[in-house]
């Protein structure tokens, strides 16, 4: 596992941490980006090929997406090299009692891949501090990821967007790339602003129908029967098709690079928000804005959970998460679409940088520059 030195630059990272525990046979890799703006945040996945490398650019991404949220955390991730078919309790409480003298002062796990409320509690119990992540289970004071934090986010940027893009929300058609926590949450809350989605895709398919997707029905499906293709009023089609098709708004909200060079002369949409992590690499997006598609960028439209997780971590409510989720996310998307339409950036530009210009800030407070 080796790091390319040629990704160091002035903001980080400052700390790259490898761990191994003996009994659990495991590796365990953290990432501290940047603490200027406070403790390194981010979460803990289990991937048998995890990375350093992989594990610096989600911390990296991590600095910029807090820096944008305008939460008091820095950027980090950690990566354990195991089997996530095996014991992961153990091998968390494992890789929290090698890395507990940076826990939480200088890093706050929260979960990600193949990680949840469960794996948090045994982090925290290890630490002994509940400070020392986020994504616990409500009964220990976590604010559950199942309350849909960042689907509530992506809706409310959806919604702020729509404005600069000059689309009516009302009514809108919609397509939804992934039917897990972040796109049923998404469906459901643009269905509520009276969005029109009609079109859902899984891993097994995508479901169709221009008249719209009734959001208790598809859930109802997808939660019996295991996937939305199942549902009985719309049209199945390819889950890659989904990206060709006739609407006004595309949420990408499942795989990284789902739009790439290959598809996307076919999209057909006005406007894109990115719901997953990295679904458009720069370039195209970059290609996708020249052909006068809106595009709110990932690290802006789905900072949904890391504000949540900072409400988690200051003891706040679930109703203290939802309001600042919408005022944050609702803020930053406005200011972002502005700055990109006023120094003529692509949207990703002007977050990126937003969220330096905040983070050199914050380091030149602390005499880091």
């Amino acid at each position: 596992m080796e790091y390319n030195e040629q990704l160091m630059d002035e903001f980080g990272p400052e700390k790259i941490v490898v761990t191994w525990d003996h009994r659990t046979q495991t590796k365990g890799i953290l990432v501290i980006d940047n603490t200027a703006r406070g403790p390194g945040k981010g979460g803990i996945r289990i991937q048998p090929d995890v990375t350093i490398e992989e594990v610096f650019h989600l911390a990296r991404a991590m600095t910029w997406k807090n820096a944008i949220a305008e939460i008091p955390f820095g950027g980090a991730k950690a990566g354990i090299v195991g089997n996530p078919e095996k014991n992961k309790i153990d091998m968390v409480r494992a890789f929290a009692d090698r890395i507990r003298s940076l826990v939480p002062r200088e890093y706050i796990a929260g979960p990600d891949m193949n990680t949840g409320a469960p794996e948090m509690a045994a982090f925290a119990s290890e630490i002994g501090d509940m400070r020392a992540c986020t994504g616990k289970p409500k009964e220990i004071g976590g604010i559950p990821h199942e309350l849909g934090s960042t689907g509530y986010g992506v809706a409310e940027a959806t919604e702020v967007a729509c404005k600069h893009a000059e689309i009516q929300l009302e009514g809108a058609t919609v397509a939804i790339e992934g039917f897990g926590n972040v796109g049923t949450f998404t469906m459901k809350f643009l269905s509520e602003k009276g969005a029109k989605v009609v079109a859902v895709s899984d891993s097994q398919g995508c479901i169709y129908n221009e008249k719209g997707l009734d959001y208790g029905k598809l859930l109802n499906t997808k939660w019996r029967q295991k996937s939305v293709v199942k549902y009985k009023d719309g049209r199945v089609l390819p889950k890659e098709k989904l990206f060709g098709l006739d609407v006004d708004i595309l949420i990408p909200g499942a795989r990284p690079n789902a739009i790439h060079e290959g598809n996307m002369k076919s999209i057909k949409a006005r406007m894109i928000v990115e719901a997953a992590n990295i679904p458009i690499q720069p370039e195209v997006e970059f290609k996708l804005h020249s052909r006068g598609i809106l595009i709110v960028p990932d690290i802006v439209a789905n900072a949904g959970g890391v504000i949540s997780s900072y409400v988690e971590f200051i003891g706040g409510t679930d109703e203290d998460m939802f309001k600042l989720v919408r005022e944050k996310i609702r803020r930053n998307v406005d200011l972002v679409l502005i700055n990109a339409r006023r120094d003529s950036l692509t949207p990703r530009e002007a977050a990126l940088a937003l969220a330096k210009e905040r983070v050199r800030k914050a380091m030149e407070y602390r005499g880091r520059i």
